[in-house]
């Protein structure tokens, strides 16, 4: 790798970030982003539309620079509503022991509930425990459990991390957030964006409300194809979920 010059890789191309200019560029904008005149991220043009580029830059050569190294790995996605005595977090915590014990990272939001639970179990299995924090007004503090913890302003560069590295999603009950993560993830696979892989939700209970409402609905109306259910698995058992993502292969796509 030559000095100063950071091989980016998004999805199948290489191109060459002069890691130099991003900093010159973040900076300046940390020497800004105290005077932000815009209550939300995407509508902070303080420091103009070219500068707010360079932080979004910034963020995906951070995260790139900090999680090329991982080898393979699970993303582990749930609740941080989630209390520490509840079955869901015992589940979350196992689960991700379990992967780590068989050589995954573990790879989750970075909060609390189910995050902290999968951080928790990732780093009692001796693995690599990372936790992508996002920076929100309310709810979402960094955990304590991730060793390494990167933190995040804009979530679509979020979820490109979440996606970059793990081999599979593991999807836990959750809110709003959790379901943004599975429908958009078999959205992108739906479409031939992103590779397949295993896509698994976790808690027969929880989820076969809304399952039944996709076959209910949205089969029936024609909006999904009888494939579509596919792209995704309904499991409770660690040892079949741990499985599935070992035997996984990638199937031939047109």
């Amino acid at each position: 790798m030559t000095a100063g010059i950071l091989y980016v890789t998004p999805w199948n191309q290489i191109h060459e970030v002069n890691v130099n200019q991003y900093k010159k560029g973040l900076e300046y904008i940390n020497m800004k982003k105290n005077n932000s005149n815009g209550k939300y991220p995407i509508d902070d043009f303080k420091s103009g539309e070219s500068w707010r580029l360079f932080k979004i830059m910034g963020e995906f050569v951070e995260g790139i620079d900090s999680l090329h190294h991982l080898g393979p790995a699970v993303s582990i996605f749930g609740s941080a509503r989630t209390p520490e005595d509840h079955p869901y977090y015992k589940k979350a915590h196992d689960l991700a022991a379990l992967f780590a014990k068989s050589g995954y990272a573990v790879i989750t939001g970075g909060g609390g509930g189910i995050m902290e639970a999968a951080n928790k179990g990732a780093a009692l299995g001796k693995a690599e425990s990372v936790g992508l924090n996002i920076t929100l007004p309310f709810e979402q503090k960094p955990n304590s459990y991730a060793t390494t913890q990167i933190e995040f302003k804009y979530f679509f560069v979020r979820k490109v991390m979440f996606l970059k590295y793990a081999q599979a999603f593991i999807i836990l009950p959750g809110g709003f957030g959790t379901l943004d993560e599975l429908f958009e993830t078999i959205t992108l696979i739906q479409t031939h964006r992103i590779r397949r892989f295993p896509v698994i939700l976790v808690g027969i209970d929880f989820w076969t409300g809304l399952i039944d409402w996709i076959k209910a609905r949205l089969l029936q109306e024609k909006t999904i194809s009888e494939t579509d259910l596919d792209l995704f698995h309904l499991l409770d058992d660690p040892k079949e979920i741990l499985k599935i993502v070992k035997d996984f292969q990638e199937p031939d796509t047109p």
